[in-house]
This record gives C-alpha cells, structure tokens and sequence, in this order.
C-alpha cells in the first residue's frame, strides 16, 4: 500500500520535471493532468483496500488511513479538473499576450510541484514531514498568485508570504513543543514526531506542553486553512492567481491544511481532554464565519466573493471538528469534497468570465446564462453547490454537521452558526443571481470558452452529481475516517 503513495508523491514530481526540461508544448501541457489523474487513481486503490486499518511505512515516515485516501481522492479530482482547465486558460493567456513561453514554463512546473507538496502532507506520518511540505506549498503558491506580474499580484503575494510565513513559524514552534512533550513520554529520538507514536504515548504527554504545543499548531495551520486571525491573505492571493490556481488553493489547499489539525486534534485531546481544542476551534470558526459573512454582503468583485465563500466553508469545518465525532469528521470531509470540487468549477467558470470582461467586477459581469449556456449553467451549478442546494451533497454534509454540532451539546454555536451561514447565504445567492440573470449590456463581450475548458466544466458538473448520490463504498470511507479523526 505504500508504494501507491510513492507513485501519487512521483507523479506530480515527474510532471515537474518534464516540463522544466521540454518546457510547455501542445503535448507536455497534458502531463500535469496526467499526475493528477495518476493521484485519483491511487487514492481511490487506497480506498478500496485500506479499510479501517492503519499502515505506516518508510521507517514511518509514511501513512495510509482512510483519512489519507479520503483526502488523495480529493486532491486528485480538484486537481485533475484545474490542469485540465489549465491547458485552455494559458492558451487563452498567450493568445491575448498575456503570457509567453516561459511565464508557460514557471506555471506548469509550480503546478505539478504544488500537487506533489500537498500530496506528501496527506501521505506524511511524521509531524515534521508535515509542516515541510506545508511550508513548501507556501512558497510554491507564492509564484503562482504573482503570475500575472502586476502590481496587485505582487502585493497579494508578499501578503500571503508574509502572513502565512508566520503562520508557519507559530506551527514550527508547536512542532517542537510536541516533541518535547513526547520525548518526555518515552518516545524515541527518531520517531518522537510520528502520529503513531504521539498516539500511543498521548496519555503519557505532559498536558500543560502539549496544550500550549496544540495551540500554536491550531493558529498556524489555522492561517494556512484561512482561519481567523490570520485570514487576511486569502481573499487577495485568490483574486490575484490564475483561475486554476485559485481552484486548487480554495478547493484542495485550504483543506489539506487544515487536515494536519484533525490529525493532530485527538493526540491532544487525549492528553488535555476534548474541552480545550473545542474551544479554540469554535472561536476561531465562529469568529471566520462573521468575517466572511460581512464581507459577502460588502464585496463587489466575483474572485474576492469565491474566497470569502472559502472562508465561510472552511469556518464552519472547524466549527465541526469542535464536535469532533465521527459524525462530525465524515461529514466535514463530505463538505470538505463538496466544496472542492464545486469551487473548482466556480473558479474555472470566473477565468473565463475574466478573460471576456477583462473584469471581475460583478457590475461588468452579469445576464451570464443568457450569453453562454456552458459557462452560465456551469456556474449555475457550482453556485447551488455552495449555497448547501439539495440534491447536492453539500446539503447533506452542512445536516450532518448541524446534528454533530447538537449532539455534541454545542447547540449555541450551532444557532450562531447557522445565523451566519444564512447571511453568507443571501449575499452568495444575490450576487450569483446578478451574475447570471442580471440585464447584460448591448455591447457585451462575448464569453469563449476553450475546448479543454469545456471539458473540465462537464467533468466537473459529472462530479458534483456524482457525489450527490455517493456510493456506500465512499460513506464508508468517510465513516472509517470520522473514527480515525473522533478522540479515542
């Protein structure tokens, strides 16, 4: 089973390298999409045969768990549909001079290198391993957001090297107070940071170390997953990337960061008990819904509303990992697939509505589905996947969370909660609708769309239905992950 995670890991690694040498080509543009693919297609192998079981291998460096393959499957598909698009998006880039052979280059190889960093997080068994590959995904997506090389790009991207870099440091230090704890607990030198050991040795834990150690990696990977208070990179590094890019931060990024919490969150309960984690979880989730919330209402750009969208999301994951039952795991995982893969098509849909505008002013952009049925019923569709729209599955995974959030005897946070999910509600649903139904000008651009584009749209529309009617085989998957991340 390990090799499956060596071949997601080379993948990505291998794309890199081939385009960095043979550049990017009509027939190199399709390796990145390949690696994806090659990502999906291990994780759904891992799926099907690791069950509820744990294995670690590498001299326990790696680890496959249902959690691992939950998390694969999605950086996959989320990747799989952004490289896709990519090819059309940067023909489209070059065609109006916006890009040339090298720009081409940097992007392909940063891409495939941001996939193999976010696939060794998920794979990663070691905490150290971990905040590596998260620090390497920092500094990868830096280029990426500074790729159209404009003043505002490169703004957004010192802010989101700055405030992430800090955030990182705040995860380093907990990093090496939890060592200190579990070395103090017995375990070895070379394996004191591997998630086996700390949770074998988490009773033993000294609890005022590792409560100070969980703290500081809750706010760090907190910035990194867009949680308050170090939210404040998001919605500036999403506006400013290249739409495929803003599909794999929002989609797949924000949750891989914030998937390094839910690892580490029983190993701390463990040794603090339940109570101190929550609170920090539903403070920081409550506090990041408000934020988003307001600024739903208040903006006027359609990338900047896709992010705080993200935010909105990604506060109401961590104010389901508070509950923290098995209930509540699968089901943020379930909204955490959901909401990658309709952002994705989102994102998609807004590069091109970019490219015809030469806007993302939602004023400049709108009578959308009236101009293009591809487009316009493609972000139709994404639109009602965020809103939490029955049949999708986003509908499920937000009644899910509610009923976790109840029986967990947080009924307060789950008032403000969903208070603040309908705020988000009505902004997104008002500002969608003037994108799509509102009076377009006479003299509206057209809204071309390329091939490869369209064809990520339909995958991507495929994909949201799919998981509207998600097979057992995949709830069960959840199921096993939602034990796996449940204190035990």
């Amino acid at each position: 089973m390990i090799v499956a995670l060596l071949i997601a890991m080379a993948a990505p690694v291998a794309a890199a390298l081939t385009i960095l040498v043979a550049g990017w080509r009509p027939v190199t543009a399709w390796v990145p999409v390949a690696a994806s693919v090659t990502v999906l297609a291990c994780g759904v192998a891992e799926a099907t045969r690791v069950g509820d079981s744990v294995h670690v291998g590498l001299g326990g460096l790696l680890r496959v768990d249902a959690i691992t393959a939950t998390m694969l499957i999605v950086i996959g598909v989320v990747a799989t549909l952004a490289t896709w698009a990519s090819v059309g998006y940067l023909q489209t880039e070059a065609a109006h001079g916006h890009a040339g052979a090298s720009d081409m280059r940097r992007y392909g190889v940063l891409t495939s290198a941001f996939l193999a960093a976010m696939v060794l997080a998920v794979c990663a068994n070691n905490i150290g391993v971990i905040w590596v590959a998260i620090e390497a995904t920092t500094i990868v997506t830096a280029f990426l957001v500074g790729h159209h090389h404009t003043r505002t790009a490169l703004e957004a991207t010192w802010k989101y090297v700055i405030v992430c870099s800090v955030g990182i440091a705040v995860a380093f230090l907990g990093t090496v107070l939890l060592y200190f704890a579990a070395r103090h607990a017995g375990a070895g030198a070379d394996t004191a940071l591997n998630l086996d050991v700390l949770m074998a040795t988490a009773h033993n834990l000294d609890p005022a170390v590792t409560r100070l150690a969980g703290a500081l990696l809750l706010l760090g990977y907190g910035a990194k997953a867009g949680l308050f208070p170090f939210h404040t990179w998001l919605a500036d590094a999403h506006s400013q990337a290249p739409a495929p890019t803003s599909a794999l931060m929002s989609g797949v990024l924000l949750a891989v960061a914030f998937s390094v919490v839910i690892r580490i969150k029983p190993v701390v309960d463990t040794a603090t008990g339940p109570g101190f984690l929550r609170t920090g979880l539903v403070v920081m989730g409550l506090i990041t819904l408000l934020i988003a919330a307001l600024m739903l209402t208040a903006t006027g750009d359609l990338k900047r509303m896709l992010a705080y969208s993200s935010m909105e999301n990604m506060g109401l994951v961590a104010i389901a990992a508070a509950a923290g039952t098995r209930l509540a795991i699968a089901a943020l995982l379930l909204h955490v697939a959901a909401h990658g893969v309709g952002k994705t098509v989102l994102f998609v849909s807004s590069g091109q509505l970019q490219a015809a505008h030469r806007s993302t002013a939602i004023a400049d952009i709108t009578g959308v589905l009236g101009r293009s049925r591809m487009v316009g019923g493609a972000f139709a569709v994404g639109a009602l996947v965020l809103l939490g729209m029955p049949p999708f599955a986003m509908f499920a995974s937000e009644l899910a969370i509610a009923r976790s959030l109840a029986d967990a005897g947080l009924a307060w946070s789950l008032a403000a909660a969903m208070i603040l999910v309908g705020v988000a509600f009505a902004a997104l649903a008002r500002n969608s609708g003037r994108i799509l139904f509102g009076s377009a000008p006479d003299d509206a651009p057209p809204i071309s769309t390329p091939v490869t584009v369209t064809m990520a749209l339909a995958v991507g529309l495929a994909c949201c239905v799919a998981l509207a009617t998600a097979p057992s085989a995949f709830n069960d998957l959840l199921t096993t992950a939602g034990t796996l991340g449940a204190p035990r």
